[in-house]
């Protein structure tokens, strides 16, 4: 079993503030926490076993976690004595250690998961009756579906040969008809479904990942993705984008070239997320970000021990535009590698990453430590803000996703070919933090609301009237109250698939008794909106939301 460094007996507590620093002590132990103005770092667990490679939340608040079979043993043995026996694996052909895990978000805990053939940068989406499906991987891995069922003794089952071709760094959607596309992947310039159906179980040409594609650098995979309210897929690759109708194979516009030209796919990784849908207006605007990368060239010069400084521009383009183009901005902090979360408020995190070199083994330097917020409604030059730094460098094979409470779940950094833990830059990283945003902070408890109606894990229909009854024990100011619907995101190489937020059409706030109040809302009016499947739904008040609980449209 791989061993990392021994964890100290202490972990200790650093408060950050914009007014002081402060050093702290509680009980026998104390933990990290940074002050609210920038942010709460808190460290869950020193050890989880395997890096957190690829994330995904479940609507039983547990988060299923991998990496890759061929890493060689990892930290966390698999439960029973059992071992994998899988005589194609490139380093073990019997391992009897586990490279994926369930984190249970409620118990702080850890169960040790088993996958058969080789996961690694695969790519997956949750289905409408809340399953996980995980598509490719490499070697043995590399055509194989799998299915992970939320429960609490559920494990990976496989499907071999469930893909038309190979995929790796490919890139998941759901669908309106709630399939899923896969798109791309190394040296595979086309698309499929899945599940397959009779007249759909073949791979089919997608002449865009040709045209994006850069000679022996690539610089287009794990394509960035997301359903248009039309029913089309944008798709951006390296520079530039599509709107596609992959019921036709047809290209329906082709967006300008992001004016700078560099590439911000893998290698040369940025991140993006498509914007808060708000269903409050009459015409719904649909605008995509694209955040960080890394110069043309950087790849190569990393291949050469020449660490080029990462991109410090952001791209906004509003899609929904008759001739759209691409608006830029500049980051208070270059970076490439980073992660892109949406928050329930409507602001997006970008975390985690590097300000020099690309994705790919030991070509990261310079870890980016300090988030930073992006408020997309503020005007242009103050939409950023700099946060609090966690004291963990998160480099290439890092990732976060946002949690129920509105927390975000930060793992992984693993820049080497299999787990290494001394010796180098930056350390194979096993330990599992939390970001607490501002939000969270203790001095607005008074104004986050608490939702009371619906009880989570409710049954949600299209178009419906919904009455959502919440509390809140300071003073209410119903100017500032909406609700959101998230669609959690299949994480991983810096892009969270699926990942989608919907500012729900809402009516007058009531105030029904004290500290107690209604809004009525309508749920999104079609699966272009939002595919089917599980949301958590938020109430927001004056941008501090409430704890989240889990809906299913249907």
């Amino acid at each position: 079993m791989a061993t990392p460094p021994r964890p100290g007996h202490m972990i200790c507590t650093l408060v950050f503030s914009f007014l002081f620093w402060q050093l702290f002590t509680a009980g026998p132990g104390c933990r990290i926490l940074t002050h609210a103005a920038g942010g709460e770092w808190e460290l869950l667990l020193q050890n989880i076993g395997i890096t957190a490679m690829h994330m995904q939340l479940l609507h039983n608040d547990r988060v299923v976690i991998f990496d890759r079979t061929d890493f060689g043993e990892s930290n966390i043995s698999l439960p029973d004595g059992k071992c994998r026996n899988d005589p194609d694996d490139t380093v073990l052909a019997i391992d009897c250690t586990a490279h994926s895990v369930e984190y249970d978000v409620a118990t702080n805990s850890i169960r040790a998961l088993t996958v058969q053939t080789d996961v690694w940068c695969s790519s997956g989406a949750v289905m409408a009756n809340g399953y996980l499906i995980q598509t490719g991987g490499y070697n043995d891995g590399e055509r194989v579906a799998r299915i992970f069922k939320p429960c609490s003794s559920c494990d990976w089952e496989e499907v071999p040969l469930g893909l038309a071709a190979r995929r790796w760094y490919a890139t998941n959607h759901i669908l309106p008809d709630n399939r899923q596309i896969v798109i791309g992947g190394r040296r595979q310039f086309n698309y499929e479904f899945y599940p397959k159906s009779d007249n759909a179980r073949n791979a089919y040409s997608l002449p865009f990942l040709v045209e994006t594609n850069d000679p022996k650098i690539e610089n287009n995979l794990y394509p960035f993705v997301y359903l248009h309210t039309d029913g089309n897929l944008f798709i951006f690759a390296n520079n530039r984008a599509i709107l596609f109708d992959y019921s036709n194979n047809a290209v329906v516009k082709t967006f300008p070239t992001i004016p700078d030209g560099d590439p911000r796919c893998y290698p040369s990784t940025g991140s993006a997320v498509m914007l808060p849908l708000n269903l409050q207006e009459t015409s719904i605007e649909v605008e995509v970000l694209v955040c960080g990368g890394a110069p043309k060239g950087s790849f190569t010069q990393a291949s050469k021990r020449n660490f080029v400084g990462a991109l410090k521009t952001c791209a906004r383009i509003k899609i929904t535009d008759p001739s759209p183009q691409w608006i830029m901005e500049t980051m208070p902090l270059a970076r490439v590698m980073g992660d892109m979360t949406l928050l329930p408020n409507g602001d997006v995190l970008i975390i985690n990453g590097a300000s020099a070199g690309t994705a790919g083994w030991e070509y990261g330097r310079d870890p980016v430590l300090n988030p930073v917020l992006y408020k997309p409604d503020k005007p242009i030059g103050s939409r950023f803000e700099v946060l609090n730094p966690s004291t963990i460098p998160r480099m290439y094979h890092s990732s976060a996703i946002l949690l129920r409470d509105g927390r975000v779940l930060v793992g992984g950094s693993n820049p080497h070919i299999y787990y290494n833990f001394t010796g180098v830059l930056y350390p194979t990283e096993l330990r599992l933090e939390a970001f607490s945003p501002e939000y969270l902070d203790s001095g607005f408890s008074n104004l986050r609301p608490i939702i009371i109606s619906p009880v989570s894990q409710s049954n949600i229909g299209y178009g419906q009237d919904l009455t959502i009854r919440f509390s809140v024990t300071g003073k209410l100011n119903p100017d500032t109250v909406s609700v959101t619907m998230l669609a959690p995101s299949f994480t991983t190489h810096s892009f969270s698939m699926n990942q989608r937020l919907l500012v729900l059409k809402s009516g007058n706030v009531n105030n029904v008794e004290k500290s107690t109040f209604t809004i009525s809302v309508t749920t999104p009016g079609s699966v272009n909106l939002a595919p089917l499947g599980y949301y958590i739904l938020f109430v927001v008040h004056q941008g501090i939301p409430s704890e989240g609980i889990w809906v299913q449209i249907q």
